[in-house]
């Protein structure tokens, strides 16, 4: 896919672009969505696939948000998220659930997510925390 690239830049800058596929990015109920210039060049990206939270509830999981450094803070993540957010909610709505990097907690909080339980540390991004929205479809 066009975003694998700017998910291993930004994301997982240890593995190639090829090891950011996952198996649930081509799943039916899964949505990607895309921010990009004029020109084409992609400068943000999110995904969320339908998975159980990590305390047994159905929902779905927020994956792969990645703005490009230089184009952060200008409203591209937030219209990414709204549009998730969209699908979560045309899609039955539920829990939507992430695991964010301590720096985004700000960017969800302000999106309505809170956090759950205590930050854990990722070996690949470092200090992480598991965040959630209930009820995207009433919102």
């Amino acid at each position: 896919m066009e975003t694998f690239a700017l998910r291993q830049r930004v994301l997982r800058p240890s593995l190639t672009v090829r090891d950011v596929e996952t198996p649930r990015d081509r799943d039916v109920d899964t949505a990607h969505v895309i921010a990009r210039l004029v020109t084409g060049e992609v400068v943000g990206t999110g995904t969320v696939i339908r998975e159980e939270s990590p305390w047994g509830e159905a929902g779905w999981r927020l994956r792969w948000m990645a703005v490009a450094p230089d184009h952060r803070r200008r409203g591209v993540g937030a219209r990414l998220l709204a549009a998730l957010v969209e699908h979560v909610g045309a899609g039955g709505g539920g829990t939507l659930w992430c695991v964010a990097r301590l720096s985004a907690v700000p960017f969800y909080e302000r999106a309505g997510f809170t956090i759950r339980g205590e930050p854990g540390d990722d070996r690949d991004t470092g200090p992480t925390v598991v965040m959630w929205c209930e009820q995207v479809a009433d919102r």
